[in-house]
């Protein structure tokens, strides 16, 4: 199965599997949103059709997961149907020491933080470019909102030191628009001091529907590194 030889591939590959693995049979689970959790999907799937696993339910994060659970056999579920989820493994775009996170670099970040919060473990899967001594260094802060809001929400961004900048489709003429129908302002940052607490204030913005920061929900974060030539998963707890 793993046999690309492009590192950053081979790390999001092993990190998904290392996931997928930890998975137990008659769990729910959140199927989460991005390059490596598409590759948990996939070994999720896998387990499922070799008999190593049985009754799992998935609940998708985005369209995206939602169409690789049905082609890998994942049967899904909804939040509506189940008292509880068991774990949610996800990705993320950037990682700090206290195991923040910024995500939303694939526009879901909104279903992400309604089903990783839900779960009673959430596990993070990325690979180690994604690790940032501070959020906010290398990505951008995304912020979903409802599409009559996005002026007054600009202005009220730019008040809190925020850069912000309307997401544009590639390969598509206008906005990004997220699977609820609403548009994404990137918002740069010179320093996000307090993760926690610009959370809670661009979430107080009306209009704004959900932000990328994921404060003090990971429980896991699973690392796919390279070393001596060989990809290898680090966990930090």
């Amino acid at each position: 199965m793993i046999t690309e030889q492009d590192p950053t591939k081979l790390m999001k590959q092993q990190v998904g599997k290392a996931a997928a693995d930890r998975i137990k049979s008659g769990m729910i689970v959140g199927l989460g949103t991005g390059s490596t959790a598409a590759y948990m999907i996939q070994f999720l799937g896998e387990r499922l059709q070799s008999g190593q696993l049985k009754d799992i339910k998935g609940i998708p994060t985005s369209f995206q997961s939602n169409v690789l659970a049905k082609k890998y056999g994942v049967p899904l579920t909804t939040l509506d149907e189940v008292d509880q989820m068991d774990i949610a493994i996800d990705g993320a775009d950037e990682v700090d020491p206290q195991k923040n996170l910024i995500k939303g670099g694939g526009a879901a970040h909104t279903r992400e933080k309604i089903v990783d919060c839900l779960a009673e473990q959430f596990i993070v899967v990325v690979d180690s470019s994604k690790l940032v001594d501070k959020l906010g260094s290398t990505f951008l802060l995304p912020v979903e909102v409802i599409p009559m809001a996005i002026t007054p929400v600009i202005r009220a961004i730019e008040k809190l030191g925020g850069q912000p900048e309307l997401r544009m489709g590639v390969r598509k003429a206008g906005p990004v628009v997220t699977d609820e129908g609403n548009l994404v302002i990137d918002v740069k940052f010179d320093s996000i001091d307090n993760p926690a607490e610009l959370e809670k204030s661009l979430n107080n913005i009306p209009g704004v529907l959900e932000n990328g920061l994921f404060v003090g929900v990971a429980d896991v974060i699973l690392v796919g590194e390279i070393q001596d030539g060989q990809p290898i998963v680090r966990e930090i707890s």
